[in-house]
């Protein structure tokens, strides 16, 4: 048993974890260079990873970067988005530039929403349709996110698995008992390694209402089970009060070798205490397993989808915390990225460290870059607003609403 757990925090700190841990776990990569690899970030919702909810482009690029230079010629970055994002047609993966990141690298990019399904049983003989290309490629690489979840607990390596899954029809059949269906996925698809993002995690009520807290960790290893308990720990929780992991245990997937390692790993100076995810009155009365069930029943009804799908009523799930996300259907357009230098610090350097090109940052905003994806990391961070933005926010207005002050405080 094996995890790797590398402190990190500028660009050139996620490369050098990158390459740690492929180095550690080298004997995953597949000999030919045309074989066919497939990353899985999490790109839960159109939310900026700096606010701890999707996978950061930092490390999605250190990923590609050593992939590339090894020699690897057939990646693909695959994810099968939020399906409330699907269902109300937002594009997260273009809102999140993933897909310019892949374009900047020449890998392909694939919304695994589109792909055939191959079906797996659930719970109750419940089938399910799992993407294709998940199980059609010599090597798979998961990159989830360490974040809080008010449903199970954590999200980490065992939940990312959820995207697998093809659009909303097969990814609401996890609800009819979701740790236990989270398992079920997970003992069918099984990556051959897992780089987890706990650069930026996430506390509170996750995966997409909770903080953003700054871990500053890289961590991997081949074992979900155990990469998820040590990420529990890391987090300050019992791995038991996780429920994937609960479940695990049960069914004899976590053994007295993972307590033990666990046990023994030292993790001096690296424990932190989340704050638990608690929802409010209505999302926890309706989400107790005891319940979901019939929530479920009339979620599900077509008179319910369609009330759902309004802009009135989907505002009033998110206000009541029945519903996490907030679907702003207004795009962001960018026309620069603009350099106030009076108001720069020389020395600070934040803006380049979290430029996930590794772009000379301020100075490459001078005139229009054609390598510059505009994901706004560099806006995002800069602690003396010397980054301005030219252009209509769109969607991202809400989120500099309420992650704005937080993002730039805890990047500092």
């Amino acid at each position: 048993m094996c995890v790797e757990i590398r402190k990190a925090v500028s660009v050139q700190e996620i490369n050098n974890a990158v390459l740690n841990i492929f180095g550690k776990f080298v004997h995953v990569l597949p000999t030919s260079k045309d074989a066919r690899i497939l990353l899985k970030p999490n790109l839960n919702a159109n939310m900026n990873a700096l606010t701890g909810n999707t996978t950061d482009l930092r490390l999605i690029a250190a990923v590609l970067r050593f992939l590339k230079d090894t020699g690897y010629r057939n990646i693909t970055i695959g994810e099968g988005t939020n399906s409330g994002y699907y269902r109300n047609d937002i594009n997260v993966i273009s809102r999140l530039k993933v897909d310019r990141l892949a374009h900047y690298f020449g890998v392909s990019i694939f919304d695994l929403n589109q792909d055939h399904s191959r079906f797996i049983t659930f719970e109750n003989g419940i089938r399910a349709g799992v993407a294709e290309s998940c199980f059609e490629t010599d090597c798979f690489i998961n990159l989830p996110k360490i974040k809080t979840h008010f449903e199970i607990g954590m999200s980490v390596c065992l939940k990312n698995l959820m995207g697998c899954l093809v659009g909303q029809e097969n990814k609401k059949k996890t609800h009819q008992d979701l740790a236990k269906n989270i398992i079920n996925l997970n003992q069918q698809i099984q990556p051959h390694l897992h780089i987890i993002d706990g650069l930026i995690a996430m506390e509170g009520l996750g995966p997409t209402r909770g903080v953003p807290l700054n871990l500053g960790l890289v961590l991997g290893g081949t074992d979900p089970y155990l990469l998820d308990m040590v990420c529990a720990r890391l987090a300050g929780f019992d791995y038991r009060d996780v429920r994937t992991l609960s479940v695990a245990e049960s069914r004899g997937l976590i053994g007295p070798a993972h307590i033990h390692f666990l046990k023994n790993l030292d993790m001096d100076g690296l424990v932190r205490h989340f704050k638990k995810p608690k929802a409010h009155f209505p999302a926890s009365f309706i989400h107790s397993p005891k319940r979901q069930k019939y929530f479920l029943a009339i979620r599900n009804t077509a008179l319910f989808s369609w009330l759902a799908s309004t802009q009135f009523f989907g505002h009033l799930l998110f206000l009541s915390g029945l519903r996490q996300d907030n679907f702003i259907q207004k795009e962001m357009m960018v026309n620069r990225l603009t350099f106030h230098a009076d108001r720069c610090v020389p020395g600070c350097c934040k803006c380049s460290d979290y430029c996930p090109l590794g772009l000379k940052v301020p100075s490459a905003l001078v005139g229009k870059n054609p390598d510059c994806i505009e994901c706004l990391y560099c806006f995002l961070v800069c602690p003396e607003r010397a980054i301005g933005f030219d252009g209509d926010l769109g969607f991202m207005s809400e989120q500099l609403r309420q992650y704005d002050n937080i993002t730039r405080k805890i990047t500092e």
